[in-house]
This record gives C-alpha cells, structure tokens and sequence, in this order.
C-alpha cells in the first residue's frame, strides 16, 4: 500500500511537470509574436527589413516611433477609434442587455418567434451589396453613424449574455420584487444589472475589440481620411510600405537611391510600431477584466 502511494505520488509530479513544460513552451509561443513586434520597432530600421532581428534587438532606435507619432493621419485615426468604440460598445449593450433579459422570460408572449428572428442571423445575412445600397439611401456614406448603427447586435453575444441571466440570477429574486410591487423596468435596473457586472464587462470587452480591430466597414462606407479610423490608416500605410522598396528607381543618382532606400527602410520598420502602438490600448485594457472571465466561462456548465 506505501509503495503504490509513492508511485502515485510520482506519476502525479511527473505529470505536473510536463503540464508546466508545455504550458510554458505555449506561452512563449504566443507571446514571442509580440516580443518581436516590440524588438522590431526599436531596431535599426536596415536590420529589420533584411531579416536580421530574431531574440535581441539590432541597434536601439526610436526614430519609426517619432516617425508614427508625426503623422496627423495616426493622429486623428486614434481619435476616430476611440469614439466609434465607445459609441458603437455602448449602443451594442443598450440594445443585447435588455433583449437578452427579455428573452429569459418565458411567459412573455411571442418569445420563441423573436428568437428565432435574432438567432436566425447568424446563417443569414443581406450580402456586401444590399448592405452598402441601404447605407447609402440612408444617407450615412462618409458619416461615422455608417460604423456605428449598422452594428446593432450579435447573436452570439445575445445567446451568451441570455444564458448569463438565466443561470446566474434566480428567479426567486425577481417573484420576491414582484410581490413587493416592482415593475419590470426596475427589476431590470434595480436587480439585474448590478448582478450582472461580469457579463456587462465581458461583452463590452468583446464589442469594444470587434469594433477596435474594424476596418472593411469604414473601406466600404468611408473615403473621407479625417474620419478613417486608426485600423485602416494602418492598412493604408502599410500597403504603401510594401511597395517602397520595389518602386526605388536604379536610373535616378546614388544620393536619390539611398534617400529612397533608407525611407523605404523606415517605412518596413514604422510596420511594427503601428502595430504596437493599435494594439496597446486593448493590451491595457485586458487585466482590468480578465477577472470577469473565469465566471463568464462557467455559463452554462453544470453545478454540482
């Protein structure tokens, strides 16, 4: 009997070593992408378009990030971000938290039909065509509304966040504010929603990095630049940069040649300090809820 409670305890270790092992060979893996980025951006511009950057920067500079912080398109990209994710988030949870809610109620009448008109969505659409000819008799070409009331809800968020209210807050509390006369609107405001914290971060989390990371609805619906946000500056420029280096002209003299040579280099390098400085506000973003996500994904499972 002890020497079957050794061997377990052994296998046990082994076990745990080798979850510790590859746990950290994954975790190097995914967060070497962006170590990279961070390394790119600072080394010389020369070293990085050759290839030459792997575990260590090349040199030390800082000039592709005075290069990024220069240009008043990445300016004003920031700023239209920043507002069409916290308009776009917002009007999102106005529109999932309430019809998610509703949807828990079973003796509502015609529940079914309208979950079936939200879920029915997710196998279904208008099409790039349809869509584009409704914005624009709308008149919201070349508006920021074009990026924000088209969003509305998504079905996947509205199942989730359903779900969320019909496992995690008992009805029990809800017949007791009906008895003590409460409406359904402040049930909803007074009950539901400071329960339901988790689930508000979760998916403003994940409206606000949708929205973060969107950039094919302002290529379709915006050609103005001062309303371009911050992801397609960033696709703008960067196909500008893959073309810097084939467009040198070998005709032209050396001086032109190398000027050219080194502005190409500096637009290769400027790639991953774009990249760093559109991805750093959701990095700083995600340790402020990365509590919530723990019991955002136990919904649904089963309590034993």
């Amino acid at each position: 009997m002890q020497t079957g409670t050794i061997q377990k305890s052994l296998g046990d270790k082994a076990f745990n070593v080798c979850n510790i092992v590859l746990l950290t060979i994954l975790t190097l893996v995914i967060l070497y992408p962006l170590y990279f980025i961070v390394i790119a951006s600072i080394s010389e511009p020369y070293a990085v378009a050759k290839g030459q950057v792997y575990f260590l920067p090349k040199g030390f500079t800082l000039e592709a990030y005075k290069n990024v912080f220069s240009n008043k398109l990445i300016w004003s990209g920031y700023e239209n971000t920043i507002i069409n994710t916290v308009l776009a988030t917002s009007y999102n949870l106005l529109l999932t938290i309430p019809a998610a809610y509703v949807l828990t109620k079973k003796d509502m009448p015609g529940r079914m039909v309208m979950t079936w008109y939200f879920f029915i969505t997710m196998y279904f659409g208008g099409g790039m065509v349809p869509t584009y000819l409704l914005v624009k008799s709308l008149g919201l070409l070349n508006t920021r509304w074009a990026l924000i009331l088209g969003t509305g809800v998504s079905c996947w968020n509205l199942i989730v966040t359903r779900q969320f209210f019909a496992s995690s807050v008992p009805n029990s509390i809800y017949e007791a504010a009906y008895i003590d006369g409460a409406s359904e609107i402040r049930t909803f405001t007074n009950i539901a929603l400071p329960l339901s914290k988790p689930i508000l971060a979760i998916m403003a989390l994940f409206y606000g990095v949708g929205h973060w990371n969107a950039y094919y609805s302002a290529l379709l619906y915006v050609t103005k630049k001062q309303l371009w946000p911050l992801q397609l500056v960033l696709r703008s420029i960067l196909i500008s940069n893959e073309t810097a280096l084939t467009a040198i002209d070998t005709s032209a003299d050396m001086e032109e040649m190398i000027y050219a040579a080194n502005k190409a280099y500096m637009a290769y390098a400027m790639k991953y300090a774009l990249i760093f400085v559109a991805s750093a506000p959701l990095l700083a973003a995600y340790p402020f809820v990365q509590k919530h996500f723990v019991k955002g994904m136990l919904i649904g499972s089963i309590k034993g």
